[in-house]
């Protein structure tokens, strides 16, 4: 489960403000389109349940998300994570269904499920195959026990620790008190660990039967389902619960603003700084306008984003969130350790200053504008994404329609943006937020936080009968076909072209990927060559200049990114434009020697700080416990070897690795295979590559030996551990779908899989474990991970140990095997439901030498696998006797 507003990085924050910038344009983007849409059904039934269903046949999938009109504003005085822990509940089993038919019952499914929970409402998604919508809506109720509660209450209390043990969590946190003082919005919905070790089971279940009522609902059900039909189910399954009286909401009354400045170190190898201001919340008038000031202030083309452009800072921009009453809004920009940051901070008031007493330009109002309902179409390319855009709009903003967010959006003038910017960015009372990296201590060897043999939980678990209605998602599932059908071809230089059409939106997205590995294809000496070519693409073309060739992109509402990956997303009619721009952006880069002087000063410092972070210290412990000595894999840029490049090195180096014949491109949406071919053959064509092919695949590598290391980090309350070991299997191998069967077992279906099952929901030592392979054409690594308190770094351990010895020693039950493999097949269709799945899917096959059919491929091997083969695999690759440890944090104990 996640909360949303809990942020965990920079981007968290942006992608979390760019979907409420965007929200509900989708079915209005065209001039002139009906108000009414004929895929769209709404109706309420008799007991106030609001219902909205939208037809999109994009794959054989349905998303459900029921929305209940309640979160952490709601929670009584003391409990600010009440709704939080009934939303952790509601997984712990339903009346008539107990927590281990439940999550037998979703992971037979194998679909993807999830639950937000946010100060105004709480969200659980299913996103399933089409033909298990029925199951997916009887998902529903709480069963909330003293003994459930107090085994989930572990987890959530993890889930605390490890936003405690995050500096950019920490400092939103702050924000909130700071800007929203004595108003709900003042915490955010994760809670406290005091809060929850008071609350109680019944407590919980009070919450629920006040709040989670149906006249206090909204289902939204997006995907491949005939809607009438749909409705019907709904009214069979939901009518007959009856509706009741719901209590007042608090009100909202905000304080005078007051100045502040919060600083708290870091770990990361970069520092921060934002400088935070209240803005318009959805409910009101000025709400549009306020998305369209974001919007500018963010651009390409601002001054925000010059900062890092012109080698003031590493990044730069304005990002926020939005709540009905408020919002929250901030310009911010990432630092090298030892910059200094209230100059920093200084010269982002500054900037906006300057725009308010100059005022916005009508070029980039209306640059956002475009690019808001550009962006608005590329909404109905996910049918879960399309389920979140309408419960967005009407669940939380509280509109009628996403409709009318176009329309409000479509009337912003930048007198409006001018105005919103003047009673709003006041400098005067803004709220500076200062993240400061702090060195980590060194990198020691540790004890290997190994108890004596215990058992946590039962070894043994036993089939869980289910009720009739769910039993046949334990029949065995055929091997899907794939609704995905590439024309691919081979242009004559080398570049390999696949092309995908899609008519479910008005879009043509492309997605590149040069095949490449600095770790080889780097020159000795010149470490850090591909960090400064990477950030010099922003500088523009050798025809159009940073602002020019941005300015380009804004004409036609695009977004493009160059580099070893590089993409595209553009409406339809614009594709050729938007292809000849990325082209000449990728071919033909600017390079320019003052770019290329502040990217490299900007780089070292960068590089600096990262030697000194305690993240990547415990990543780099992570790879020399791996691999051995002088292993490529190891290598690493220092301040040294970026200082000492020059701008014929990036030339040189571009030149080496960027080449036709090491290029995939995927080409997906409205748009036919003659055409794409025709207009990637005009702008891609005429590239050529010269000499021969470099290498790009690692050599292999001997098994590793054991070892246990601690990296300190003081900003942490919480230990983050990796285990794992490398050995010689390949991506080829047959074992390897062998072993990823055998994953699903222990992680893939959360309370059903083993290690969720024995770390989470028996004994509430982690809020997450995961269970990972990861293979190459040489060499493979295996990887456990999970966070916890340090007293229970070795008792979670032990856990997972135990469950890897028991995959060694015996075969898998016949039920696991199966709810393994109905996983791993189901995984098809559900990765074809939204357009980036498909496209990302075709692009790693290609660019891994991969067939690209090789999903439906797979699904036969893994139907044609037994229990037995499970556990040879797991005998023949795993040795427990070889796991390295690292574990980032606090001593564990």
């Amino acid at each position: 489960m996640k909360i949303v507003s809990k942020t965990r990085a920079r981007a968290r924050w942006k992608r979390l403000f760019s979907l409420f910038a965007s929200l509900a344009l989708v079915f209005n983007a065209a001039a002139g389109r009906a108000a009414a849409e004929p895929d769209v059904l709404r109706a309420t039934l008799a007991n106030g349940l609001s219902v909205v269903i939208v037809r999109n046949d994009l794959a054989p999938v349905v998303t459900t998300q029921v929305n209940y009109l309640v979160g952490s504003n709601e929670s009584p005085p003391g409990f600010p994570g009440t709704a939080h822990a009934v939303e952790h509940m509601m997984f712990r089993g339903s009346p008539g269904l107990s927590a281990a038919q439940l999550s037998s019952i979703m992971a037979a499914m194998g679909g993807h499920f999830n639950a937000a929970t946010q100060q105004t409402v709480t969200q659980y998604f299913f996103t399933v195959a089409a033909s298990d919508l029925e199951t997916a809506l009887r998902m529903r109720g709480i069963v909330s026990s003293p003994e459930l509660w107090r085994q989930e209450r572990g987890a959530i209390e993890q889930e605390v620790a490890q936003n405690l043990s995050n500096p950019q969590y920490l400092s939103y946190s702050r924000v909130l008190r700071q800007l929203f003082a004595a108003t709900p919005y003042a915490y955010d919905p994760l809670g406290t660990r005091p809060s929850f070790q008071k609350t109680t089971a019944k407590m919980l279940r009070d919450f629920h039967r006040k709040w989670y009522a149906p006249n206090n609902a909204i289902l939204v059900i997006a995907g491949a389902i005939e809607p009438k039909a749909a409705l019907t189910t709904v009214r069979r399954l939901f009518e007959n619960i009856p509706r009741r009286a719901v209590p007042a909401r608090p009100q909202v009354r905000l304080q005078p603003l007051k100045p502040a400045t919060i600083e708290i170190d870091t770990d990361l190898p970069y520092g921060h700084v934002a400088v935070a201001y209240r803005l318009p919340g959805y409910r009101d008038a000025d709400f549009a306008a306020g998305l369209i000031l974001a919007d500018v202030l963010d651009s390409r083309r601002g001054e925000l984003y010059a900062l890092a452009a012109e080698g003031k800072s590493l990044t730069g921009g304005f990002d926020g969130i939005a709540f009905p009453d408020v919002a929250l809004g901030f310009a911010n920009a990432a630092f090298a350790p030892g910059q200094d940051s209230k100059a920093l901070a200084a010269e982002m008031k500054r900037i906006v200053d300057d725009y308010v007493k100059s005022g916005f330009s009508s070029d980039l109002v209306e640059a956002a504008k475009r690019r808001q309902i550009a962006e608005a179409e590329f909404r109905k390319n996910s049918i879960p994404g399309l389920a979140a855009e309408w419960s967005q709009a009407l669940a939380v903003e509280g509109r009628n329609s996403p409709d009318e967010s176009t329309d409000a959006l479509k009337r912003v003038s930048v007198a409006d943006v001018d105005r919103v910017a003047r009673k709003y960015l006041v400098n005067e009372t803004a709220t500076v937020v200062i993240l400061t990296p702090r060195e980590s201590g060194k990198a020691v060897a540790a004890a290997e936080s190994r108890p004596p043999a215990e058992s946590f939980a039962p070894r043994e678990v036993r089939p869980v009968p289910l009720p009739a209605w769910a039993k046949k998602t334990l029949a065995p599932v055929a091997i899907p076909a794939s609704r995905v059908s590439p024309a691919a071809a081979e242009l004559a230089n080398g570049l390999k072209l696949i092309v995908q059409t899609e008519d479910i939106s008005d879009t043509v997205t492309l997605y590149g990927q040069v095949k490449n590995r600095a770790e080889l294809q780097v020159p000795p000496g010149k470490e850090g060559v591909d960090e400064i070519l990477a950030q010099l693409f922003s500088y523009g073309s050798a025809g159009l200049d940073r602002l020019a060739f941005q300015q380009a992109l804004d004409a036609i509402g695009a977004q493009a990114t160059a580099g070893t990956n590089f993409s595209l997303r553009v409406l339809a009619r614009d594709f050729e434009r938007g292809v000849e721009l990325l082209a000449d952006n990728l071919l033909r880069p600017r390079l320019p020697e003052e770019a290329f002087e502040a990217v490299r000063q900007r780089t070292a410092q960068a590089v600096a700080g990262r030697l000194q972070s305690p993240v990547y210290l415990s990543h780099r412990a992570f790879l020399q416990a791996l691999y051995p000595q002088g292993d490529p894999a190891l290598r690493q840029a220092t301040p040294e070897t970026v200082k000492s490049l020059n701008l014929e090195d990036v030339r040189a180096y571009y030149q080496s690795v960027f080449r036709p014949d090491l290029t995939s491109i995927v080409v997906i949406g409205r748009v036919t295979h003659d055409e794409a071919r025709r207009v990637v053959e005009k702008y891609f064509g005429p590239w050529r590559a010269e000499g021969r092919k470099p290498e790009t695949d690692l050599p292999p590598v001997p098994r590793n030996e054991a070892a246990a290391i601690h990296v300190p980090d003081s900003s942490r309350v919480q230990d983050d551990v990796t285990l794992g070991q490398t050995f010689p299997l390949t991506r080829q191998d047959a074992d390897y779908y062998a072993l990823q069967l055998g994953l699903q077992v222990l992680s893939g279906g959360f309370y059903a899989s083993r290690l969720y099952r024995d770390l989470r929901e028996r004994t509430g030592l982690v809020y997450g474990v995961e269970a990972q392979l990861q293979s190459s054409k040489t060499r493979s690594v295996f990887v456990v991970s999970y966070a916890c308190d340090p007293p229970n770094v070795g008792k979670a351990r032990a856990l997972v140990e135990r469950n890897l010895r028991d995959m060694q020693q015996k075969p898998v039950s016949p039920e696991e095997l199966l709810r393994a493999k109905t996983l791993l097949l189901r995984a098809i269709p559900l990765s074809e439901s939204s357009t980036h799945g498909i496209a990302a899917g075709l692009l790693e096959r290609s660019v891994k030498d991969l067939p690209l059919d090789e999903p439906v491929r797979a699904a036969r091997r893994y139907h044609a696998l037994s229990a037995q083969g499970v556990r040879d695999a797991f005998a023949r690759w795993i040795e427990l006797g070889r796991l390295a440890q690292v574990v980032l944090g606090p001593p564990p104990k």
